[in-house]
């Protein structure tokens, strides 16, 4: 699976950005999905995950209530709503996708169980 993020910009604080997830390659409707972030000087951070259908999703306490992620498989795209944006959450996000489909959104919550990347995109919010 090739995966190309974007949406990232600057956004003030209480503000809103939907990331994006194009997939290609492989059949994106059999691959769970991820979003993590890094910011500057600190290791990649799970964000939250979705099962491959889309039924299933999971979040990082830091994110839940604020950010939402979903999928549309007739798109090959996935998506991540982030809204009331904090200075904290400035970080490149990346989005990634596991090789194989056999567990819950809750297992994918480590970068070691993925196995392929997009770009990522920077998420800069100004206080």
């Amino acid at each position: 699976v090739q995966l190309q993020a974007s949406g990232g910009g600057l956004v003030q604080a209480g503000g809103s950005l939907r990331l994006s997830c194009a997939a290609s390659g492989r059949t994106f409707s059999n691959h769970p999905m991820g979003w993590f972030r890094q910011a500057p000087g600190k290791e990649r951070e799970f964000v939250s995950s979705i099962s491959s259908s889309g039924g299933s999703t999971y979040y990082a306490d830091s994110v839940k209530g604020r950010f939402t992620i979903s999928r549309d498989n007739a798109k090959n795209t996935g998506y991540l709503q982030m809204n009331s944006l904090k200075p904290e959450d400035t970080a490149v996000y990346y989005c990634a996708a596991p090789n194989r489909d056999y567990a819950s959104a809750s297992y994918y919550n480590r970068p070691d169980r993925y196995n392929y990347w997009g770009q990522g995109t920077q998420v800069t919010v100004s206080s």
